[in-house]
């Protein structure tokens, strides 16, 4: 069992150690079983006759907000990610609108805000335009004013940021072949973790099945074997999307498509005759900006007050900005607040399971197991298994309650090597160095008391 000292360093370091996912792994795709229902560019329920557009919207040429807010409750085992990916969001879309649940393991019963409600940027609507700062792109068809696409995206963490300005894509491939970057090999190598020179199209690959080339040198739009990290800064400057939504935009896309990538935190716009503001965090690289970039939208809000003649609630809008939570909210004086705005949003009814929720097999007789780590916390152990079973190419994972402890056992595999790859990729994203449990003892032992 982990000491109290390391449970306290794990625990601290949990989040983090997702949140950077490593890009590339060498692990093998195990044995899981997914959802085969598909998401389609609308949901509709059975609460109400509501449908909540998941990618396409109509827009007018003076419109700037796009979708609408709605509320799931949560069940067990739900997990934000989960929710998240469902619904055509981002990590970040849906962490950030519900900053009271923890990501892995919301109370059963929670009430869970889909912020499927945007601004769009300040750029000219044409081709794509991506905004870095809450980590979504906008596609607007040629000849085709009417809509436009929006899906989440997940871009470079600090110190490989995504790049920013005017490209294009250059290129398409279907399958496409990654030629490992000599820095991408030093850093694996630091970690004692040996890459390949290439990786052949497959669930090891992490550009997934489709990828476009931008004239930015080195720089791609492309897929993902590890989808939940989308809506995270998570890549080495690439710009990845759900393997579902690059798929859907990849023949909607033509070779020399403009890209325009812009960092625009702070977004205002109208929807009908309401004012909306948008806040989100800068990110780290323009983190010294922001002072700037505030005192620059506290212009633009006097500005549009005079000029369209309304008064700015200007508590609002620094409360909006206090709490940079990337949802659109009025900001004109005695309109809704968010908080009446999240009350009429239309409920959504639960789905049987979410699209591409891992579903864990049982461990037989044969199978192969690791004991990953010992919790006297149920919470802890819940957390873990769920990152786990979220991992890219996917980790299964169960937490089980022994002898007053909760174990996380990770399996099955259906051999030693498979096992032992899957040891590895634990040791060197997480840090714990789990203890293989061999045919039968693991099953005896184990799988008759999953949780």
């Amino acid at each position: 069992m982990l000491s109290h000292h390391q449970q306290s360093t794990y625990h601290t370091n949990l989040l983090t150690s997702l949140l950077l996912i490593m890009f590339l792994s060498g692990c093998q795709q195990f044995p899981l079983y997914f959802s085969a229902t598909q998401p389609t560019e609308s949901i509709s329920t059975n609460v109400s006759d509501e449908t909540l557009a998941l990618h396409q919207f109509s827009i007018t040429k003076e419109q700037g907000v796009i979708g609408k807010l709605a509320t799931l409750t949560s069940e067990q085992n739900d997990s934000l990610p989960d929710i998240a990916r469902h619904y055509g969001l981002g990590f970040n879309d849906v962490s950030n609108a519900n900053p009271e649940l923890s990501a892995w393991t919301p109370q059963t019963g929670s009430r869970v805000l889909l912020p499927a409600r945007f601004i769009l940027p300040d750029a000219p609507r044409k081709d794509i335009v991506l905004n870095l700062a809450n980590m979504r792109m906008f596609y607007y068809p040629k000849n085709d004013s009417a809509n436009v696409y929006t899906y989440p995206v997940g871009i470079g963490r600090e110190g490989w940021s995504s790049p920013i300005g005017q490209t294009k894509i250059i290129s398409k491939t279907v399958n496409p072949t990654w030629t490992v970057p000599a820095s991408i090999h030093q850093e694996h190598a630091e970690k004692g973790d040996k890459l390949p020179s290439v990786i052949n199209p497959g669930p090891e690959n992490p550009l997934g099945k489709y990828a476009m080339r931008l004239a930015v040198p080195g720089y791609l739009i492309h897929g993902t074997n590890k989808p939940y990290g989308i809506g995270l800064q998570v890549s080495h400057g690439c710009i990845q999307l759900y393997p579902e939504d690059i798929e859907s935009l990849f023949d909607k896309i033509r070779i020399g498509t403009s890209v325009n990538i812009v960092h625009q935190p702070y977004l205002v716009g109208w929807d009908a005759n309401m004012l909306y503001l948008e806040a989100n965090s800068p990110l780290q690289k323009w983190a010294n900006q922001t002072p700037q970039l505030k005192k620059q939208l506290l212009k633009r809000l006097q500005q549009i007050g005079h000029e369209r003649q309304v008064s700015i609630d200007w508590d609002r809008v620094e409360s909006i900005l206090e709490h940079a939570n990337g949802i659109p909210t009025p900001i004109i004086k005695n309109s809704p607040t968010l908080a009446e705005l999240t009350t009429l949003a239309p409920q959504l009814k639960h789905p049987e399971q979410f699209y591409q929720q891992p579903i864990i097999e049982p461990l037989e007789n044969d199978d192969w197991a690791l004991l990953v780590a010992s919790f006297n916390n149920e919470t802890e152990a819940q957390t873990l298994a769920a990152m786990l079973n979220h991992q890219g190419p996917i980790i299964p994972a169960r937490k089980v309650h022994k002898d007053k402890n909760y174990y996380v056992i990770a399996g099955p595999f259906k051999d030693k090597s498979e096992m032992q790859a899957a040891a590895k990729r634990i040791k060197l994203d997480f840090e714990l160095k789990p203890t293989p449990l061999k045919p039968l003892a693991a099953a005896e032992k184990f799988g008759q008391q999953n949780l």
